[in-house]
């Protein structure tokens, strides 16, 4: 199981939001670059990074501090955040990261979904981000009346990567992942799934290894890292180092 370590950018620095709010920002690194350099050599596999701004505007705003990023690590960066269009995905994927994840997009244009995982596949993951259960949208401005199972469902076929499911009303406020909804989700759909929001402690990586919840992809971690509140030598230990 991999276990992501989350670089949220807002204004060039690395922050936390609780509960989603932008004017509820920490700001944990203002060198976003050398974080994620850190990441790397704690071990971990993967990066994980969202343009909060660009959330918000609907189109890349840190996208400076981003290339930093990508220029400092060599491991595979995931990155969401104001990607709304074939153009921006493009972009991206052609600078280094990974693959996008498309979040608002996935529920304002499913087709432009499909048709980005058609033309690059494997490298296109959707996010969902659930507020008391319905799926939020705009930066988690504004909430819709889709459920995840429902939005998941929209791309069973279409060849997504993989689903961030992120439950807002922990994230950022160290209540511990929402593993039950995360697992039902997992159940209703063949893409994998990624958990976040919420992670707290060991306890949750020691959750996370239980064999229920093993048919998850991962989870992220944000906060519980930057406080110092995971081991992260024991992290990965327990996950089976990667």
């Amino acid at each position: 199981m991999i276990l992501f370590p989350a670089i949220d950018l807002k204004d060039g620095q690395c922050v936390r939001l609780k509960l989603g709010e932008m004017d509820q920002a920490t700001v944990f690194n203002d060198d976003p670059a050398a974080q994620a350099a850190l990441f790397e050599a704690q071990g971990f596999s993967w990066l994980h990074i969202v343009d909060l701004n660009g959330a918000f505007a609907g189109r890349p705003v840190n996208g400076e501090a981003v290339e930093a990023i990508l220029g400092a690590i060599s491991m595979p960066v995931q990155l969401g955040g104001g990607i709304r269009d074939l153009a921006t995905i493009e972009t991206w994927l052609s600078k280094g990261v990974r693959r996008v994840i498309l979040g608002t997009v996935a529920v304002r244009d499913p087709e432009l979904v499909k048709e980005a995982c058609a033309k690059f596949p494997g490298r296109v993951a959707v996010g969902i981000d659930a507020k008391g259960g319905r799926v939020a949208v705009e930066g988690w401005a504004e909430t819709s009346e889709l459920t995840a199972i429902d939005l998941a469902a929209r791309f069973e076929d279409a060849g997504v990567a993989a689903i961030i499911y992120t439950d807002i009303d922990r994230d950022g406020v160290l209540k511990g992942l929402n593993l039950s909804a995360t697992v039902e989700l997992t159940k209703s759909t063949s893409i994998p799934v990624i958990a976040s929001g919420g992670l707290a402690s060991i306890d949750d990586i020691v959750a996370l290894s239980r064999p229920e919840n093993a048919i998850l992809e991962g989870a992220i971690s944000g906060r519980a890292l930057y406080d110092g509140r995971i081991d992260v030598k024991e992290a990965l230990r327990v996950l089976g180092g990667v």
